[in-house]
């Protein structure tokens, strides 16, 4: 089968060597690797051509007129994959020689239509930090049960585990994540590709795990997103009784930017996926939780007339399914 690495580079000559390094030396090479360049101002452009020049496999290098940003450039070396399988890579990480192969193998091995792997996280030198990336996106054992039981996409709603530099994912599914909704891409819900692309397709299909880390997620201070938050506490397990109380009670009563998240997944799977029972499934857990969301953003402003809304959310579990259970429903009452 055929297999695509799409790229997106943007002043990352500094990085970009090894990385390029590391797809030609996999022990199963690409059958072409895409280069969506962002307008870079350093060298990233003549470092791809040249790699080009020796590659093992073709190089296309697109270089865009005006700048896209990561989102938009991503979608566009998506698109322009010819291959069956289409794997993700950053500009400044590097990847083991197996990686390519073991996820290919996974996606063989289970039908899933999409894999992504463990990775190590490191530092700017590639030094390990001590920890991989899994930790520090909250992909833990509760989490890694519920994607082998086919039910990833619950997961991915509340948070996304799925780095785009762990993935490979089939491209028939193009069409169901391409394009990402331009209006979701605002401060208030800023969509990352990798994000929307593995919840779409955990939608409509499997997501095979690869625990081995496969990969070397390089953290430095001029990347764009990274784990850096993460690694220094920033994500964690919600906490629960009274500590979950006072959370609630600081975060704003705010759920317009989810509805219109929420919206987007519910619209974009109606009239795209495929009619089969697991996405049925889905969409009509999307509609409880819109619902749900719904019901809260509306809540009127004198704290008596809530009561009747509160106490339906909590007798149809919603909020224990969607919220942070009586904690959500005591905010909703008092605040």
């Amino acid at each position: 089968m055929t297999l695509s690495v799409a790229m997106c580079t943007y002043n990352g000559a500094r990085f970009l060597p090894e990385q390029l390094r590391s797809i030609a030396t996999q022990t199963r090479t690409p059958d072409e690797l895409v280069v969506c360049d962002d307008c870079s101002s350093d060298e990233t452009a003549h470092v791809v051509e040249s790699f080009a020049a020796a590659a093992p496999f073709p190089v296309r290098l697109v270089r865009n007129e005006a700048r896209l940003g990561s989102t938009r450039n991503f979608e566009r070396a998506v698109a322009l994959c010819r291959g069956r399988l289409i794997a993700l890579a950053d500009q400044d990480d590097s990847w083991h020689p197996e990686k390519l192969a073991k996820l290919e193998a996974a996606l063989e091995a289970s039908g899933a239509g999409l894999a992504f792997c463990e990775g190590e996280a490191t530092d700017e030198d590639l030094r390990p930090l001590g920890t991989g990336v899994w930790g520090a996106v909250r992909f833990g054992p509760e989490e890694r049960e519920k994607f082998w039981r086919g039910a990833a996409f619950e997961v991915l709603l509340d948070h996304n585990v799925v780095t785009g530099a762990a993935a490979l994912f089939r491209a028939e599914f193009r069409d169901l994540i391409l394009p990402i909704p331009l209006d979701l891409m605002h401060d208030g819900w800023r969509v990352i590709h990798d994000g929307w692309m593995a919840l779409l397709i955990s939608a409509v299909a499997d997501i095979a795990a690869v625990p081995e880390r496969l990969y070397s997620y390089r953290q430095h201070p001029g990347q764009q997103l990274g784990l850096r938050g993460s690694l220094e506490g920033g994500a964690g397990p919600a906490p629960g009784g009274a500590a979950a109380l006072r959370e609630a009670a600081q975060r704003r009563n705010d759920f317009d930017d989810e509805l219109h998240y929420l919206s987007a997944v519910y619209e974009r799977l109606s009239a795209a996926a495929p009619h089969t029972p697991r996405a049925g499934r889905v969409l009509e857990g999307l509609r409880a939780r819109l619902a749900h969301m719904g019901a809260r953003a509306g809540m009127p402003a004198p704290r008596l007339g809530r009561v009747p809304r509160v106490l339906g959310e909590l007798l149809s579990l919603r909020y224990h399914r969607f919220s942070n259970g009586f904690a959500s429903a005591a905010k909703d009452l008092w605040l």
